[in-house]
C-alpha cells in the first residue's frame, strides 16, 4: 500500500522505475517474472485450467513435496534458503485462495511423468499421491494423466496455465526455463483453449486417471 501511494505521490504509477514494481522484485525476486501477475488472476478466476510437465502442478503438491522442490533449487545454487521458504509460503497463499464460498473448476492434466519424477523421497511421494487422490474426489477437481503413450500428439511441451474470469474474459499464462509470460489477447489465448481441449479428449479420463493414481501410490514404499 505504501509503494502505491508513494508512487501516486511522484507520478511513477506504471512506469520501469515505480515503488510498486521494486517492492515486488523484492518480495516474490525468487519468482519468474510475469508469474506474480499471473497469480493475482488466478485468485480471482472461475475455471482454472492447468498442465504441467515432471513436477505436480503447484496447486496440487503437498508442503513437503513444495519444500522439496525448492530446497532442490538451493542445492544446485539457483535460489537461498530464504527464498525457497518464501516460495513454499507464496504457494500456500495461492491455494488458500482457491478455498471460498464459490470456488473455482479447476481442470488439470498432468503428463505422465509428473507421477513418476521422484520428488522427496518414498514417504513424500506416497503423501504426495494421496493428496493427488483426495483432490481427485472433489467436485470442483478434474484431474486427469496425459500418457506416455500420447506421444506427438500432445498439444503442449512446457507448462501452461489457463483462466477464464467471472467476465468470461481468459487469460494465459506460459512459461520456459528464464521466463514467465501473461497474455490477454483473445486472438492468442483462444487457440490454446482450443489445443487445452484437445489434449483432454487424449488424456485417460477422470476415473482411470485416479485408478493410475492410485495403483502407484499403493506400489510406493
Amino acid at each position: 500500500r505504501f509503494s502505491r501511494k508513494s508512487d501516486l505521490a511522484f507520478g511513477t504509477t506504471g512506469t520501469d522505475e515505480s515503488f510498486e514494481r521494486e517492492y515486488m522484485e523484492m518480495r516474490n525476486g525468487s519468482l519468474l517474472e510475469g508469474f506474480p501477475e499471473y497469480v493475482g488472476y488466478e485468485g480471482r478466476a472461475v475455471e482454472i485450467r492447468l498442465f504441467e510437465v515432471g513436477l505436480v502442478p503447484g496447486l496440487l503438491q503437498t508442503p513437503d513435496y513444495a519444500r522439496a522442490v525448492a530446497y532442490g533449487d538451493v542445492e544446485r545454487g539457483a535460489i537461498t534458503y530464504e527464498q525457497a521458504d518464501q516460495r513454499v509460503e507464496f504457494l500456500a497463499r495461492r491455494q488458500e485462495a482457491l478455498v471460498r464460498s464459490q470456488p473455482p473448476m479447476v481442470f488439470v492434466v498432468m503428463d505422465e511423468s509428473c507421477l513418476h519424477q521422484a520428488v522427496g523421497g518414498p514417504e513424500v511421494m506416497n503423501a504426495q499421491l494421496r493428496r493427488l487422490e483426495e483432490m481427485a474426489a472433489r467436485p470442483n477437481w478434474i484431474i486427469q494423466v496425459a500418457p506416455f503413450s500420447m506421444g506427438a500428439r500432445r498439444s503442449f511441451y512446457l507448462p501452461v496455465y489457463l483462466l477464464t474470469m467471472a467476465d468470461r474474459s481468459i487469460i494465459a499464462y506460459a512459461e520456459s526455463q528464464a521466463q514467465g509470460y501473461v497474455e490477454r489477447e483473445t486472438s492468442v489465448v483462444a487457440p490454446m483453449f482450443t489445443a487445452y481441449h484437445q489434449m483432454q479428449g487424449e488424456s485417460l479420463s477422470k476415473a482411470a486417471s485416479a485408478a493410475k493414481i492410485s495403483k502407484l501410490r499403493k506400489g510406493t514404499p
